[in-house]
C-alpha cells in the first residue's frame, strides 16, 4: 500500500490528540484548604503525562557489550498552577509539605502513608461529551499517579517591568509509580 496522504488521515484517529485538552488532580493527604482540590483543576495550566525510564545493565563478553533490561523509574512529575488573588491552592500545597518538614521546627511526618497523596492526569478528546452525561467531556487515557508528594513549591517571580500578566508558580512531586489506562470505545460501552 502506497503512502498517501489519505492513507495517513485515515490512521490519525479523531484528528489527533491535542496537548491543550487535558484535566490534572491532586488528592492532598492533609485535606484541601476549601475548594482547593476544585480550583486546582480548573488553575493548573500545563503538566505532562509522567516519564518512566528502564535502565540498562551492561554486561560485557567477549569484547561485547550485551545490554539488558535493568530497573524502572519515575522521573518527578511537575504542573504549572496559575496563581489567583486568594492563594488558595498555593496555601495547600505549602500546608502539605508544612505537614512533611515544618518550617520553624524542621520535624514532621515520618510515616509515608501520612504525607503521600495521589494524581491524575487525564487527556481530553475533542469530540462532545460522554454518552448520557452532557456535563462530562470524554477520556481519552489516564494516568493515576501514586504515592506522590511535592519536592518543590516554586518561586512566583515578580517584577514593575511584568504587566499584562497572571502569576504562576510549578510544583514538583516525586512518585513512586503511575498506572496507565486506556479508555477505549469497549470500555465506555460498559461504563454507560
Amino acid at each position: 500500500m502506497a503512502s498517501t496522504i489519505s492513507n495517513f488521515k485515515s490512521q490519525l484517529k479523531g484528528g489527533g490528540a491535542r496537548p491543550n485538552l487535558f484535566e490534572v488532580g491532586v488528592t492532598c493527604p492533609t485535606g484541601w484548604v476549601d475548594d482547593a482540590e476544585r480550583e486546582f483543576k480548573f488553575l493548573c495550566k500545563a503538566t505532562s503525562m509522567p516519564t518512566q525510564t528502564i535502565g540498562s545493565v551492561d554486561v560485557p563478553f567477549r569484547g561485547r557489550i550485551l545490554k539488558v533490561a535493568g530497573d524502572r523509574t519515575f522521573e518527578p512529575w511537575s504542573v504549572t498552577v496559575i496563581n489567583d488573588e486568594d492563594f488558595k491552592v498555593r496555601k495547600g500545597f505549602e500546608a502539605w509539605t508544612e505537614k512533611i518538614n515544618a518550617l520553624a521546627t524542621g520535624v514532621g511526618e515520618v510515616n509515608p502513608n501520612s504525607y503521600m497523596g495521589n494524581g491524575t492526569v487525564k487527556q481530553l478528546s475533542r469530540s462532545a461529551t460522554v454518552a448520557g452525561d452532557d456535563s462530562a467531556q470524554k477520556v481519552l487515557h489516564e494516568y493515576k499517579v501514586q504515592e506522590i508528594w511535592p519536592s518543590e513549591i516554586g518561586s512566583i517571580d515578580l517584577s514593575y517591568e511584568t504587566s499584562d500578566a497572571i502569576e504562576e508558580f510549578t510544583v514538583t512531586f516525586q512518585i513512586q509509580y503511575f498506572e496507565s489506562i486506556a479508555k477505549d470505545a469497549q470500555q465506555e460501552t460498559e461504563n454507560s
